[in-house]
């Protein structure tokens, strides 16, 4: 019988293939995708899933609205931008999209083994996609 893989080892293959999902999402046929809060164009392996509420919140972790492309200065060295990625996010998605990610950060969900793994096959399919 199988042995059902760790919750810690489930959520980093979940948190990875999201991650690839997002960076590739937008990027054109060369890979290139660009920074959501500053604009820096580059390669989507050379940039990052930057987390308007932080990934600390399980119920916008692996929310597609939550998750932009980042350069390394605007979701490491400047803490995220959050108030930049905010204002585009209501820019891109509508007025009140960084009030209801705020808001939905705050419920409390914690995935079991079985849905993590169900993630982890949807985004898998999804990047297939691309």
């Amino acid at each position: 019988m199988p042995r059902t893989p760790k919750r810690s080892t489930l959520v980093k293959k979940a948190d990875a293939i999201f991650s690839q999902y997002i960076r590739k999402r937008y990027a054109d046929s060369n890979g290139i995708t660009e920074c959501f809060t500053c604009g820096k164009k580059d390669h989507w392996k050379s940039l990052q899933c930057g987390h308007f509420m932080s990934r600390k919140h399980y119920s916008t972790r692996w929310d597609e609205k939550n998750c932009q492309v980042q350069c390394a200065g605007c979701n490491v060295f400047r803490w995220g931008e959050q108030f930049k990625f905010g204002r585009n996010l209501d820019i891109k998605l509508g007025k009140g999209t960084a009030d209801s990610l705020e808001q939905k950060s705050r419920q409390i969900l914690k995935y079991n083994n079985i849905e993590l793994i169900e993630l982890i096959e949807h985004y898998k399919k999804k990047v297939a996609d691309l």
